[in-house]
């Protein structure tokens, strides 16, 4: 069992769960991910480590309430206790002093983005970050990302509400425009990805993403979260999550992601009925 030791509810539906996971903690590296169960024959779910510490033993991870299990997890408290915690999982975002890097989080991607931004600060790089969601509300980690040694910290929503009204890709564009970038990372929703590596690419901008397929085992036995990259077949779990941008087929990628979306929505929906919170 993994005890809970932190909660913080970011938003209406975005929270922050923290775990004590000593051996965990010690071999964690930004980009990577674990993989949750509530209980005894629960679902599998991954996340991806949104901050950790060796020292002390403990690691977060941030969901947004969509489905189900994340249902399950958003009334979980402090003194609860997961059934399963396995990680860390995937490859670690490849970390160098590469020069002038754009780390773009959008919507809940920010939790990923912010480790990946803290590596790239303390490897010597210029990081300039790009936090982008729908509205003001829907903002997590901005306190966080302000504390680092950024060059800059951009912030977009769709409505103006916070920071310049538009999308991720707009301050990209003037950025790959000014010759500014060395490389681009992009982490959030497939379809913000997939224009963020097709901005890059239009200006020869390097741009790495974090994809976030459907995944069952962790381990490259399932085989349910294939991608298509450079027209091979790759595993997320195993040869990700990070994979080069401009080679990403992400037709694919969000037809499969879509695959179960009426399953989840009938299934929290059961839950929902059933839960003493809506009593």
């Amino acid at each position: 069992m993994f005890p809970i030791i932190h909660k913080r509810q970011l938003s209406e539906s975005v929270f922050e769960l923290g775990v004590q996971a000593p051996r965990i903690a010690r071999k964690v590296r930004a980009g990577q991910f674990l993989i949750v169960r509530t209980g005894e024959g629960g679902e599998r779910v991954p996340f991806t480590f949104s901050d950790w510490s060796a020292e002390e033993g403990w690691v977060r991870f941030i969901f947004m309430r969509v489905g189900k299990t994340s249902h399950e997890l958003s009334h979980l408290e402090v003194g609860d206790s997961l059934a399963d915690v396995v990680g860390p999982l995937g490859v670690p975002t490849h970390v160098e002093d590469v020069g002038r890097i754009a780390v773009i989080g959008g919507g809940v991607g920010a939790a990923v983005a912010y480790p990946v931004a803290r590596a790239m600060v303390d490897a010597g790089n210029e990081v300039t970050v790009v936090l982008g969601a729908r509205n003001e509300d829907l903002l997590i980690l901005r306190e966080e990302f302000e504390a680092l040694a950024l060059k800059e910290l951009i912030v977009v929503t769709d409505d103006g509400s916070a920071g310049e009204k538009g999308l991720v890709t707009a301050p990209l564009k003037r950025m790959s425009e000014a010759g500014a970038l060395d490389h681009a990372m992009a982490i959030g929703p497939a379809i913000m990805m997939k224009f963020c590596a097709a901005t890059a690419k239009e200006h020869g901008v390097p741009c790495t993403v974090s994809l976030n397929p459907i995944m069952v085992d962790g381990t490259g036995m399932c085989g349910a979260c294939r991608v298509s990259v450079d027209g091979e077949t790759k595993f997320g779990c195993v040869d990700g999550p990070d994979f080069d941008g401009w080679t990403v087929d992400f037709e694919e990628l969000m037809s499969r992601q879509r695959v179960y979306v009426d399953d989840e929505r009938v299934a929290d929906a059961d839950y929902s009925r059933g839960c003493s919170c809506h009593q």
